[in-house]
């Protein structure tokens, strides 16, 4: 992976805004965000309680992944009135072999398509800015709103396993992301057309 860029990450999209966190001002949403039932059933329990642990989420996770890998997990909000509903973007994880599109949502921004524009901002991203060529999406088994929305995306289930061990199994998605945004004829999994 390249150095990251030397500007911030900023992707615009008809209705949304995503930028890299800023753990000062971010931190009171991070905090209820992570602490949502629907965030510690499917991602997980982040052991995040108090606006410090939010500050020290943003600072060691999205930021500093942002810093070290050029894309993390970036502030997502809305155009209109800057209103911030959740997060998306690209993880490096030590436990994949390639970065992996992961969001989050507060509950009442659900169903509105979202996540979707979203991440197809950051899969663009990926391709052009960062020279992705393929992409991978976890969730839990029984998230079916998430697997349902990887599949609009063009993801295609790859299998399911433990990503560590003790830890429960998880679905695996793969996306190929086309250099030209044509079809590629060669893909194992679903390509994903972005230009």
């Amino acid at each position: 992976m390249s150095d990251p860029p030397d500007d911030p990450i900023t992707l615009i999209t008809p209705r949304l805004e995503l930028h890299v966190f800023d753990e000062q001002v971010d931190a009171p949403v991070v905090l209820r965000l992570l602490n949502e039932p629907s965030f510690i059933e499917f991602i997980g329990d982040r052991g995040v309680r108090t606006p410090d642990d939010a500050r020290r989420y943003l600072r060691e996770g999205p930021i500093a992944s942002c810093r070290t890998h050029g894309h993390g997990l970036l502030r997502l909000a809305l155009r209109d009135g800057g209103t911030v509903i959740g997060m998306c973007g690209l993880v490096k994880r030590d436990t994949l072999p390639i970065p992996d599109l992961g969001f989050a949502l507060l509950p009442e921004h659900w169903g509105k398509g979202y996540v979707q524009e979203a991440s197809r901002a950051v899969l663009e991203h990926g391709r052009s800015a960062l020279g992705l060529t393929e992409v991978l999406a976890i969730t839990s088994t029984h998230n079916q709103r998430s697997m349902t929305t990887l599949r609009a995306l063009g993801m295609a289930l790859e299998d399911t396993r433990t990503l560590a061990t003790g830890a429960s199994p998880v679905n695996v998605f793969r996306l190929r992301l086309s250099p030209s945004g044509a079809p590629s004829g060669d893909a194992p999994a679903t390509d994903l057309s972005m230009g």
